[in-house]
């Protein structure tokens, strides 16, 4: 497993929306969309702490000759919540499982794709106000005879603060890697715009590679 000991980023900044689910009886659609790593998923909060849902995960090695296609089932949990008077804490669990198709195309080979039963336990923490945030996040994602687990460290800042109202301008920066498919930390500064119960944001990272992300609650 590897540690990532650099990298920056933001995610949420306001309550309604600082984390992997929303409020109590709400439906969450986000998605993280470019060329090596495209992931979309919907969850429905059951409590204020604990939400279901599905998603579908595409991983690309950097040689584009190695591909993923991950179908779960979802489940996260809020462990912990500390809310003072500018700032909040979270601790989350997010989980899944599912079946992933594995396709490792050599050259000059018959291609090969196997499926398999894939597990993915993780953590996330996050610390925010209106005007910073951090995050850290590490996620498993084994089966049998492979391990693609995921590290990611993000940090931001607004540009200035906005009413709940209106929309409020961010710089993100994100550094994550994903063990076996990559060799490199892939970082990306990007501009995120965030309104009430949705965001969106896009950059470019340090490969040129296009990322657009997006959020909604509702």
């Amino acid at each position: 497993m590897r540690i990532l000991i650099l990298g920056l980023c933001l995610l949420w900044a306001l309550p309604a929306t600082a984390g992997p689910m929303g409020f109590q009886s709400s439906w969450m659609s986000m998605g993280d969309l470019g060329p090596n790593w495209r992931e979309a998923f919907v969850n429905y909060a059951l409590t204020s702490r604990d939400a279901i849902g599905i998603s579908q995960t595409y991983m690309r090695s950097d040689n584009k000759l190695q591909t993923r296609d991950l179908s779960e089932i979802t489940y996260t949990r809020l462990l912990y919540r500390l809310n003072q008077a500018h700032a909040q804490s979270n601790l989350w669990f997010v989980s899944g499982i599912g079946g992933i198709n594995i396709d490792n195309n050599q050259p000059e080979a018959k291609p090969e794709v196997q499926q398999k039963i894939m597990l993915s336990p993780g953590v996330s923490a996050d610390y925010e106000t209106r005007r910073l945030y951090f995050s850290a996040t590490q996620r498993l994602y084994r089966s049998e005879n492979l391990n693609h687990d995921y590290s990611a460290l993000r940090a931001g800042f607004s540009f200035y603060e906005t009413d709940y109202t209106q929309t409020q301008p961010w710089l993100v920066i994100e550094a994550r890697q994903m063990h076996d498919l990559t060799e490199q930390v892939e970082v990306t500064p990007m501009l995120r715009f965030i309104n009430k119960q949705y965001f969106i944001e896009a950059g470019v990272n340090n490969t040129q590679q296009v990322r657009f992300n997006f959020m909604f609650i509702f």
